[in-house]
């Protein structure tokens, strides 16, 4: 697909505003729409929205269908009559300045319950919406809803220590669950017909604004997800359901050992029989909640590195080739010309590179990373136009921060090539990153707002302390928003 030259910020909705604990997609969602839709910039990039677990990860989730209910909006709760103002109450408590999780999450829980409560004592105003949803949505709410449901009886454990019937989805075992969590699994549902419905509000109202929404879809999924335990034909596990190799990239100079992620690896073979019809009833949803698709690893549909199962490093690891040309040839096929473009980082041979040429996608330049010398492919005359710049990611540091940090060597030649003294290096990437050639231009909020490296949203390799950053209410500044607007149009984004 071809895009038109424009820009964006990256923020995903938990960073927003509020006094609820945790940004979500409500009414500061809609402000956050209004004051970027201002700027002349028509793209707001987010992250996964799945229903994260273990590490709050938007990148490990409990399904690669469902929505997080922890950014349902408590304010639109009441206006639906599902809560009231003295409900909210007891968020008022949470910290403003960062998503604390651990406070958070049980609060938020007990609040979605009195909605659902209050929802059961006069289902009538929402009761045809809600059946409507649960019916269009069954291919994965259904398993979904009784996954969440098991889970919470079985205290919150991994699904490959349930009981063996339960495990290996016998059907009188699951015939026998979903009568007795009947009203666990009705619950799990309403909470994710609120989400859509709030989240689909919201998407309407920037469309509206001219803003496209640009959402995630990472390559793996958990192995503690409905769609493994729903799937277990598509991943390589044993006989108990268990993982035998798992995914991870091999040592570099950043890892000694490498990095093991865990997650169960795609039974590729298995996919290409079935014409891919899992992948395909999952692109087709998230197309359904965004405009433009983000394809997180995207060199791992080339190949990928598969690290047994049983071992503690990626030391020992082994590259297999993925599905390549033949799975987007099933998607173009099903639905189309697509709005896709690639997240290409790390180590790009040239499989990567004949993929994306093959369908046209463009792929990531990371200004942040390019000032190691003229060469360096992240520098900006070294760009294409069918390529997406950025000043930095969710997964490193903010332009302030690497600038506090970065070797001498490299400050130098970034102010050498940008022409300036790094007093305000943040809005200097910007700047550069705009002028460039690049199809669209693309800042993290934090580096929008110049704000150092406490303002990071994830360090890869380190658990705990990530996604929880938040803006505050006054951050979205009408001189912030009045230069990007300049910047738009003198760059031809607007």
């Amino acid at each position: 697909m071809t895009f038109k030259r424009s820009s964006g910020i990256l923020l995903h909705p938990s960073s927003l505003p509020g006094p609820y604990g945790i940004g979500d997609i409500g009414p500061e969602a809609h402000r956050f729409v209004d004051w970027l839709a201002s700027t002349g910039s028509t793209i707001w990039q987010i992250l996964p929205l799945g229903p994260t677990g273990y590490g709050d990860s938007p990148y490990q989730c409990f399904s690669a269908f469902a929505g997080n209910p922890y950014l349902i909006s408590p304010e639109n709760l009441v206006g639906d009559g599902l809560l009231t103002r003295e409900d909210l109450n007891e968020m008022k408590d949470l910290p403003a300045s960062k998503v604390d999780f651990g406070l958070f999450i049980p609060k938020k829980l007990d609040l979605l319950l009195k909605a659902f409560q209050r929802f059961k004592t006069n289902p009538e105003p929402l009761r045809e919406e809600f059946l409507n949803f649960c019916n269009e949505n069954a291919h994965w709410l259904d398993d979904f809803a009784l996954f969440m449901a098991l889970k919470e009886a079985n205290g919150g454990g991994a699904w490959n220590n349930w009981s063996a019937d339960i495990r290996s989805r016998k059907k009188p075992a699951l015939a026998n669950a979903r009568k007795e969590l009947a009203e666990d699994i009705e619950r799990y549902s309403f909470y994710q017909f609120l989400f859509y419905r709030q989240w689909n509000a919201l998407r309407k109202y920037a469309n509206e604004k001219g803003i496209q929404i640009m959402g995630d879809i990472p390559i793996f999924v958990a192995y503690d997800s409905s769609d493994v335990w729903a799937n277990p034909k598509l991943f390589f596990l044993d006989e108990s359901g268990n993982p035998t190799v798992v995914a991870g990239v091999p040592p570099d100079l950043f890892s000694e050992t490498g990095q093991l992620w865990g997650n169960p690896l795609y039974n590729w073979k298995i996919h290409k029989k079935d014409g891919y019809a899992w992948w395909l009833s999952r692109i087709r949803a998230l197309l359904q909640m965004v405009d433009i698709l983000r394809f997180d690893h995207f060199r791992g549909f080339a190949g990928y590195y598969e690290i047994p199962a049983t071992h503690k490093t990626a030391e020992n690891g082994r590259w297999v080739t993925g599905p390549g040309k033949d799975l987007f040839n099933a998607v173009v096929k099903d639905l189309g010309s697509l709005p896709i473009v690639a997240e290409d980082l790390g180590l790009v041979t040239p499989d990567v590179l004949e993929l994306l040429d093959a369908f046209n996608l463009p792929g990531m330049k990371v200004l942040q990373f390019g000032f190691t010398g003229p060469e360096n492919p992240f520098m900006p005359h070294n760009y294409i136009p069918n390529c997406i710049a950025y000043t930095g990611t969710h997964d490193n540091d903010t332009a302030m921060g690497w600038y506090a940090s970065a070797p001498e060597v490299e400050k130098d030649f970034a102010r050498r090539y940008l022409g300036v003294d790094g007093h305000d290096f943040a809005w200097d990437l910007i700047r550069a990153t705009w002028k460039s050639v690049a199809v669209f231009a693309i800042a993290p909020m934090q580096d929008v707002l110049g704000l150092g490296g406490e303002a990071r949203m994830n360090f890869p390799s380190r658990l705990g302390g990530n996604w929880e950053w938040r803006m505050a209410p006054e951050d979205l500044r009408e001189d912030l928003a009045a230069g990007l607007r300049d910047l738009n149009w003198m760059t031809l984004r607007s």
